[in-house]
């Protein structure tokens, strides 16, 4: 799922370089250095945040566990929860880990 891009300068070929760059990783050691200089510390605890939930659903969690175990808000579990029943990216890694 693509976004529409929020900045003008922000076009295809950068987001698929951002892809590249991502897939191009081979530890975790080296992804952690990555998105230490990508992102900010509240950008990564949010992505991690995101991944927990999407595991505690896939384990049958209800919305209600899953915002008392990672203090989620109810509306990112919402899309969360979108993404794991209707997209591909959570459930394609989420049974790799």
């Amino acid at each position: 799922m693509v976004r529409k891009m929020s900045y003008k300068k922000v076009d295809k070929e950068m987001i698929d370089e951002l892809y590249s760059l991502i897939a191009s990783v081979e530890t975790a050691e080296d992804c952690k250095a990555l998105f230490e200089d990508l992102c900010t510390a509240n950008e990564i605890e949010q992505m991690a945040q995101r991944v927990r939930a999407a595991k505690l659903l896939t384990a049958g969690k209800t919305y209600n566990q899953v915002t008392e175990e990672t203090d989620i808000s109810s509306a990112t579990l919402s899309r969360v929860s979108r993404c794991v029943h209707y997209g591909s990216g959570y459930r394609k890694f989420l049974t790799k880990s």
